[in-house]
This record gives structure tokens, sequence and C-alpha cells, in this order.
């Protein structure tokens, strides 16, 4: 495997733990995993906005660029997100 294979477990051939960036959150009844999220809440962090509304849509802008987010479901995911990053402002 070359460098540009990527960073994998040479016991078990998958990723390494060190480098899972996939967190679970609750969206509705579900844990969703979003990929990125810490780097998508420090770079929103970093805006420092102060406008729920303004915080949730560039939460979601961020998140769609690494993750599916359906149309349908977006209100919701939005919710989780922002739930998230204020718990984690504490």
């Amino acid at each position: 495997m070359s460098d540009k294979d990527g960073d994998y477990c040479q016991v078990c051939g998958g990723i390494s733990p060190g480098k899972v960036r996939t967190k679970l959150i609750a969206i509705g009844e579900q844990e969703i995993g979003i990929e990125r999220l810490d780097q998508i809440m420090e770079e929103v962090r970093a805006l420092g906005l102060r406008d729920d509304a303004a915080i949730t849509a560039e939460l979601l802008k961020r998140t769609k660029i690494y993750n599916y987010v359906p149309t349908k479901r977006s209100t919701e995911y939005g919710e989780a997100l922002l739930k998230e990053y204020k718990g984690r402002g504490k």
C-alpha cells in the first residue's frame, strides 16, 4: 500500500482508530454518524456567531460538504447539530 491509499491499520486493514473522524449524534430517534463533526464545530465556533439561526445554517452548510443530509430531514439535522454545538460550548 502506498501513502496515497490512506492510513490503515497494519493488523486488520481497517482505518486506524486515531484517524476516525466520524462521530455519532442523535437525530430524531436515531444515532447518525457525522464525518468531521469536530472540525465542523471548531470552524463554526471560530466564526463567533451569536444567532442560533446563523449558527444552524453554518453547521448544516459545513455538514453537507462531508455528509449526506436528506432534504426532508434538514430541520431535524439542524436542531441536532445546534444542540451538539451548544453542549460542547460548556
